[in-house]
């Protein structure tokens, strides 16, 4: 445990920092039974998607629960850059966030912001709430700051072209690239993989490297994210549980043809 506090240690935080590399796994199924199971995987960190499921801050907490006890981190990512909505999450516990969309360094701020108690913030104060242990941690106001883990989503060129002044702004752990909204702002729907978009990839990389922040992205392709950590990316997200049930079952319906439902 640390030392000023009962909060346990983020490991998830410490090890990009020192540089090693930390595979993830997206949750988009909004069950916590589905959460439970990826938690027992062997998966460095867990993301818990707001952006694009129904889960709501009343949700979250389920999911919290579902991977207690696991050493895999679990983040959520926001649906937007809202302060409020993030107050009342790290009320319920949530220590580790993704923010999508970010292209300047005035949102980086904001966001990091948003995770501070006054002066370092604008965090709401609330005094006996999930995250504190129900008020029985006395020291989780001198301490929280250290578990914390701010993660920045870049998902357009403009957003590239910003990296560095992004990174540069204090409290900033990670800037994650997100190559399917990557590729819709480079007029390539649906094309992650395309060698524009990857050029941008390798482009991100070396500027996120610069600014000392641990660099991230998303592919869901064995052989492209192993070759991505052979780059350098060192937040790898490799898998989600809506994609692994949609092509699993597909695949698995494949061996059993001419008994289709609709025939």
């Amino acid at each position: 445990m640390n030392g000023s506090s009962m909060l346990p240690p983020n490991r998830f935080k410490r090890a990009l920092a020192a540089g090693q590399v930390q595979i993830g796994f997206w949750l988009g199924l909004e069950s916590p039974l589905a959460t439970e199971i990826a938690a027992g995987s062997g998966f460095d960190w867990l993301l818990l998607d707001m952006e694009h499921t129904g889960v709501d801050t009343s949700g979250v907490v389920e999911h919290l629960r579902a991977a207690r006890g696991s050493p895999a981190e679990m983040l959520v990512r926001v649906p937007s850059l809202d302060v409020v909505m993030v107050k009342r999450l790290l009320d319920l516990g949530v220590r580790s966030f993704m923010f999508p969309s970010i292209v300047d360094a005035g949102q980086a701020r904001t966001a990091v912001a948003a995770t501070r108690y006054p002066p370092l913030g604008i965090r709401g104060v609330s005094g006996t709430n999930r995250a504190n242990n129900f008020a029985r941690d006395p020291n989780y106001q001198r301490g929280y700051m250290d578990e914390q883990c701010v993660v920045l989503q870049i998902e357009s060129r403009p957003a590239v072209i910003a990296i560095t002044e992004i990174g540069a702004v204090e409290g900033v752990d990670a800037l994650f690239i997100g190559p399917n909204d990557m590729a819709a702002s480079m007029g390539i729907f649906g094309q992650p993989n395309a060698g524009e978009v990857n050029a941008v990839v390798e482009d991100a990389l070396v500027r996120i490297r610069a600014t000392g922040k641990a660099p991230g992205v998303l592919n869901f392709d064995v052989a492209r994210a192993t070759a991505l950590i052979a780059m350098g990316y060192r937040m790898l997200a490799v898998g989600s549980d809506v994609s692994l049930l949609a092509r699993r079952s597909e695949e698995l319906r494949q061996h059993f043809p001419g008994t289709q439902a609709n025939a």
